[in-house]
């Protein structure tokens, strides 16, 4: 069996075969002498053709930056980590609040997820920690001693008006709903995220050590039962950012370089307090990439967490284009955020490409020619009036389920409905939960 050194050296020595024989084909590399007739671009295509020919390669260099630091972070570390080895005593470790961030509208995979972190965290031997579901619905999660279950109300507005997902962040930082002391630690996690031994130990290693309020660490994808091959094979260019670039701007240089996910984030209390998800409209387009340069410009440092933990792809094709499809919406968005009312195709594709996603042209040329000319605040208030109608239905059926004639039977009758569609839990995309993250 292959030790973790000697696989990470297959893996580069892979990697440099890939990219010679990539610049032979193309022609970049050439093992033959013989010169050749030099084309003069200027002559042959004339002013014009030669300059946009120039420019579209000058285009190229602008991923650069983010290749370079791919490249590097994917060959200095090793791609192979062994088990991850505990620095110190769980016993001596701070409060560690696992926080799981859900829209509430699939409760049994909540409840089985939780189930499954929770166990994991016991049998790592984790003892002061705490598993917080934070939800815009009630979960109804079994009573235990660590495990909080924190419902969002309805009515609850932050001062400037932040929604979705920094809406729920932020209620939990009130201090009418806030357990938690400035020393203590939050881990970020979407209600698909499943821990590991390795994360939960790397977890740990990163809150003894204390150096760093922030800290991202690596989600992969094809693990257990792979439903969809395609859409795994994916996502696993995600998993090679995270490996790459992610890595080496946290660990080298302990800044959100080119920001940083959702899921799978430590942070430390005090410091998530003073930074805040109470950004307006701004900042709930994409709160994790807004919180993340707005702790940069605070002088916050951040730091690369040991160990992986696990998700899962999009069932189905489908749900992948859609998730995509979002991902642009927020990424047009967020380019409005610059300045630009009506943001260019390559402003959006800089922006997906600073956190390892890439676009689709014809889609993107969609989204554009959809959205153009219509602002944030608009976009923002239609997708908000559509949500507030969504809460109004579920709260009407909820009173007429609670009413005393029907009281008696609805239970019984909506929770084998319930138990009759576990699959469409599983299968649903994972950035469904409190409207939509772009870097979830």
């Amino acid at each position: 069996m292959l030790n973790s050194v000697t696989k990470h050296i297959l893996h580069c020595c892979l990697l440099f075969i890939i990219i010679i024989t990539f610049e032979l084909i193309s022609g970049g590399l050439s093992l033959n002498n013989d010169k050749k007739d030099l084309l003069d671009p200027w002559v042959e295509y004339g002013f014009v053709g030669a300059f946009v020919l120039y420019l579209l390669r000058t285009l190229t260099f602008l991923s650069f930056p983010q290749v370079l630091f791919n490249f590097v972070g994917l060959t200095i570390y090793n791609a192979f980590p062994d088990k991850v080895v505990l620095n110190g005593s769980p016993l001596l470790a701070p409060f560690i609040c696992i926080r799981i961030v859900t829209r509430g509208d699939y409760p049994l995979l909540v409840k089985a997820n939780v189930k499954r972190n929770l166990n994991k965290c016991i049998e790592t031997g984790l003892e002061n920690f705490q598993i917080e579901i934070v939800s815009d619905k009630p979960i109804g999660l079994p009573p235990h001693r660590r495990v909080r279950e924190v419902v969002v109300p309805l009515n609850y507005r932050t001062s400037s008006g932040a929604l979705f997902k920094a809406r729920a962040l932020q209620y939990c930082l009130e201090n009418s709903v806030n357990e938690l002391a400035d020393n203590d630690w939050i881990v970020h996690l979407d209600e698909e995220t499943l821990l590991t031994e390795n994360s939960v130990r790397g977890i740990l290693n990163f809150v003894l050590d204390g150096k760093h309020q922030f800290g991202q660490g690596l989600i992969t994808y094809a693990n257990e039962d792979v439903v969809n091959w395609i859409t795994t094979l994916a996502d696993s260019f995600r998993v090679a950012d995270d490996m790459g670039k992610l890595r080496l701007q946290f660990t080298m240089f302990h800044k959100p370089y080119f920001s940083m996910k959702g899921s799978y984030v430590v942070t430390q209390m005090g410091a998530e307090r003073q930074v805040s998800f109470n950004n307006g409209l701004d900042g709930s387009v994409a709160e994790d990439c807004f919180f993340a340069m707005k702790a940069f410009t605070q002088g916050y440092t951040f730091n690369f967490v040991d160990g992986e933990m696990w998700e899962k792809s999009p069932f189905t094709l489908w749900d992948f284009v859609q998730q995509r499809k979002r991902w642009l919406q927020a990424a047009y968005l967020l380019a409005t955020l610059g300045g630009k009312t009506s943001p260019s195709q390559n402003d959006i594709e800089k922006i997906l490409s600073s956190v390892g996603i890439e676009s689709d042209g014809e889609k993107l040329r969609k989204v554009i020619s959809q959205l153009n000319g219509k602002s944030i605040d608009e976009l923002i208030a239609q997708g908000h009036e559509k949500l507030s109608s969504m809460l109004v239905g579920g709260a009407v059926a909820a009173g007429a389920a609670a009413a005393p004639a029907a009281g008696a039977a609805a239970a019984p009758a909506e929770e084998k409905k319930e138990e009759k569609k576990p699959a469409k839990e599983e299968s649903e995309s994972e950035d469904e939960d409190m409207g939509f993250g772009l870097f979830d």
